[in-house]
């Protein structure tokens, strides 16, 4: 009986992350359609997504309260707490970012917005690695973890050509300076993000091999 309920609380840790990944995912999703639409209802929609992260927050945290009260895990148990722990800290930056990206739509207007192609790939990109992050940590796949962390390169050489082209567009157009630089932050709040999704996919490992990693640069020793 103790067993089941031991398992039981597992799983509804594991469970508890997975939703709010689900929750953070749809809101980045939702602020980056809100910025290539310009749409403000879709914006003020991912405010109203946001304001419901403590609830997920709190749900992780009582759950690996209990855990660690009660139940004491050891091994691979723990590598999941501490697992959960770190993702759902990864996971609210990255809802902190997107608020900031859907911030931005009523800042910025005209077709020399829409005419970056490379934010709308660079978001793809991004939206992918945190899809798959997710679902290698959900199905505790190694594997997916590194070659999702692997596609930050692509998100970093897409940031940098961004960032010139809108610098020159500035050069170019001193009128558009004001405007323009809130899409270098946009670049920027994207670019962690995919930073962010680097650190899950760690964690990722970690709980599956009990190896400490850096995915995005160099691998640290096992610990």
């Amino acid at each position: 009986m103790v067993r089941e309920q031991y398992i039981r609380q597992l799983n509804v840790l594991k469970e508890s992350v997975i939703s709010f990944g689900k929750m953070v995912e749809l809101i980045f999703c939702d602020s980056i359609d809100a910025f290539i639409d310009l749409d403000i209802k879709v914006a003020k929609r991912v405010l109203i997504l946001a304001a419901k992260m403590d609830k997920y927050e709190e749900g992780i945290e009582v759950s690996i309260s209990d855990l660690l009260a009660l139940q004491q895990p050891i091994a691979s148990d723990l590598r999941l707490v501490i697992s959960a722990l770190k993702i759902s800290a990864e996971l609210k930056r990255i809802s902190e970012l997107s608020i900031n990206i859907a911030k931005i739509p009523g800042k910025i207007e005209g077709e020399y917005v829409r005419s970056l192609m490379a934010i709308e790939k660079m978001s793809d990109i991004a939206t992918s690695m945190l899809e798959n992050s997710l679902k290698a940590f959900e199905n505790q796949d190694t594997e997916l973890a590194k070659a999702t962390a692997a596609r930050d390169d692509d998100v970093d050489k897409l940031f940098y050509v961004i960032w010139v082209e809108l610098i020159e567009m500035m050069a170019k157009d001193t009128s558009i300076i004001s405007k323009t630089t809130y899409l270098l932050f946009l670049i920027r709040y994207i670019e962690k993000i995919a930073d962010h999704c680097c650190n899950i996919c760690e964690s990722v490992v970690y709980l599956t091999t009990a190896e400490r990693v850096q995915l995005n640069g160099i691998y640290f020793e096992t610990i």
